[in-house]
């Protein structure tokens, strides 16, 4: 087992659900700071009444943290949960200069808001929907595409907190793309190369149960969009 990073307390427990892209974005973190840590999985269709006392906004992830002495203590949403993971852990994901942090928190927020169009893409309700939802897609990667240098990474050489935002944002593509060939990521050769690297990344790849894929398409067929129209 890892260490913890603090030097004591109990192995932090993460409150999760096998389909959360947030929830993947803590696991990653942790992953990548060698933290050691339990992962739960909750029924968020029928929520167990122990969830529903800890957690303000009935969502996932939660961290749930107990250090020597004090009583668990309970984070929820996983920007704030990144946040906490950043100050108390060793393996940095920030970087160290004050306006590079702030621009990789900009960009954090960047790949929250991607989440919300591709939750609008998958259900997009007809053809002239999902295209305009492709393109508002497209046109977001672009200004990825404008801001990556020669990688590997987000900021270069090093993994951060960026990359472990993006990660879920791409794994959502791996099924689309088996679906149909929508256009996203025409024109934008660093993207691509970003997102195979993500892909084969051994944090990236533990963040969700190796039947991600198929619970991904039982899902967006269970949407009855257009896109689950176009399942075969």
């Amino acid at each position: 087992m890892a260490s913890n990073g603090n030097g004591a307390g109990a192995a932090p427990i993460l409150v999760s659900h096998p389909m959360c892209p947030y929830v993947q974005r803590a696991s990653i973190a942790l992953t990548e700071k060698a933290v050691a840590f339990e992962r739960i999985d909750v029924d968020l269709s029928n929520k167990p009444d122990w969830f529903k006392a800890i957690s303000p906004l009935g969502k996932v992830p939660l961290l749930r943290v107990r250090l020597p002495g004090e009583d668990e203590t309970v984070l929820f949403e996983s920007v704030a949960i990144l946040e906490y993971l950043e100050d108390t852990h060793p393996r940095p994901l920030h970087p160290a200069d004050p306006v590079a942090r702030a621009r990789h928190r900009a960009w954090i927020e960047f790949g929250s808001s991607m989440l919300s169009d591709i939750g609008s893409f998958y259900s997009a309700l007809d053809e002239v929907a999902l295209t305009a939802k492709a393109q508002r897609l497209g046109e977001k990667f672009a200004r990825v595409e404008s801001e990556l240098g020669e990688g590997p990474w987000f900021a270069g050489a090093r993994f951060s907190l960026v990359d472990a935002v993006f990660g879920p944002v791409f794994r959502y593509f791996d099924v689309f793309d088996e679906i149909a060939d929508f256009g996203i990521f025409t024109g934008k050769p660093k993207t691509l190369e970003w997102r195979k690297e993500l892909s084969q990344r051994p944090s990236v790849r533990s963040a969700v149960a190796a039947d991600y894929p198929d619970r991904l398409r039982t899902f967006i067929e269970a949407n009855e969009s257009h896109l689950s129209s176009l399942l075969v």
